[in-house]
């Protein structure tokens, strides 16, 4: 049956029409935006996860600037920390030649004088936008470190910051000065025989800065007292590791033939007799700070260096000893901020491509495939033209009927 007043072939060409300008008009956005899911509309799900990958995309760029930054830090540290190794190193050839009587050794002082402040200038230079790795005396909590972001971490909790740590190293030469001491805590009078291990000496507690740890002169014969200050982060296991390495260099400069280490197992400082013969020694003088006393001053790494003269036979044999000592810390030092910038740059290197990695990942799911785009833009094109040829026909149809009238 026809109908003039319903062309039911005009309508189907309509809606024909319809869908295929709808997806023409689709394809479009595809080609202009280059994304096959441009926004919620599209795909809803796919476009929430792209949005927290992109977020992520971003606070990793940041996370990058971060360790460049670090990088640049810990590169300037190191740096420095090498040079003052060099500089120490030329300190101890100049110690070396003053062990022969017939130089002029107030000359060679003149020369370890000035080695000495340009490792002051070193130091005081040491820093990158007003950070310096190399100072570490404040006494304030948390000083004693500084953290680098390094990362983020997503987990079905949430997202959590992770850092990279980096210990500040101190090489400045200013001297400790013990504060409030506690009462002393060393043991009773021992003979010790040759070859013998006794003496143990205890520290108790949890080190904060300032605290002070102090071994006297009397009991053990040293011609002065060997002393420590913490510093902010050492634990208790480095105040005692650091009163060892004092204790025997102590005890070389007097010439004293014993040695001192950690009792792995107690925690103590034990010292060994290697005199070749038996040895009595006094009450050890131990002490350290009274409960909460955080009231010494923090010394340099290289406070020694202050006390390095090589005018006379005796100052010579000292310095030989303390130069040792100087140049272990530099090196010390040194190593630790290669240690940590090789870290941070392993991370930076990681973050890039994680960086790349996301952004493929977010270009998988949103990004339009431009081939096929194409392909289906030409397609749609002739079915667009087919369905307004297909309209004009079905929209001819009715005409048909008047020739039933004439």
């Amino acid at each position: 049956m026809s109908s003039i007043l319903t062309n039911n072939g005009a309508m189907v060409a309509l809606q024909t029409l319809k869908s295929i300008n709808s997806d023409m008009a689709t394809t479009q956005s595809q080609i202009s935006t280059g994304k096959n899911v441009a926004s919620a509309k599209d795909n809803s799900a796919v476009w929430a996860i792209s949005k927290v990958m992109e977020a992520d995309v971003k606070g990793f760029q940041g996370i990058s600037d971060s360790l460049n930054l670090g990088q640049s830090t810990v590169s300037v540290a190191r740096q420095a920390s090498e040079t003052v190794t060099e500089l120490l190193t030329d300190i101890k050839g100049k110690v070396v030649a003053a062990q022969e009587e017939n130089v002029d050794r107030e000359k060679i002082q003149t020369d370890i004088d000035a080695l000495r402040d340009q490792i002051g200038a070193v130091v005081g230079a040491a820093q990158f936008n007003g950070l310096n790795l190399l100072s570490n005396t404040d006494k304030t909590a948390g000083s004693g470190n500084v953290n680098v972001l390094a990362s983020l971490d997503r987990s079905s909790s949430g997202v959590a910051a992770s850092d990279i740590n980096v210990a500040k190293q101190d090489l400045g030469s200013g001297a400790a000065t013990v504060g409030t001491m506690g009462t002393n805590t060393g043991g009773s009078n021992s003979a010790i025989a040759d070859g013998a291990t006794a003496l143990a000496i205890t520290f108790t507690g949890t080190p904060e800065a300032g605290n002070s740890y102090q071994v006297a002169a009397g009991g053990l014969t040293f011609s002065s007292a060997v002393e420590y200050v913490a510093r902010d982060g050492d634990t208790l296991g480095d105040v005692t590791n650091k009163m060892v390495d004092a204790l025997n260099e102590q005890a070389q400069v007097d010439e004293l033939n014993v040695s001192f280490a950690t009792n792995a197992t107690t925690g103590q400082i034990e010292m060994t007799n290697n005199s070749g013969a038996g040895i009595t020694v006094a009450t050890a003088d131990v002490f350290q700070s009274a409960s909460g006393e955080t009231d010494g001053t923090v010394g340099g790494g290289l406070a020694n260096l202050t006390d390095i003269n090589v005018t006379t036979q005796a100052g010579v044999d000292e310095a030989l000893v303390r130069i040792e000592g100087l140049i272990q810390t530099s090196i010390d030092a040194a190593a630790s901020f290669g240690s940590v910038q090789g870290r941070i740059e392993t991370q930076s290197e990681f973050i890039s491509g994680l960086t790349d990695a996301l952004k493929s990942g977010i270009g998988t799911l949103v990004d339009a495939d431009m081939e096929e785009t194409s392909a289906k833009l030409q397609a749609l094109q002739v079915q667009q033209q087919l369905g307004v040829q297909a309209l004009s026909i079905a929209n001819q149809a009715p005409q048909q009927l008047l020739s039933l009238f004439r």
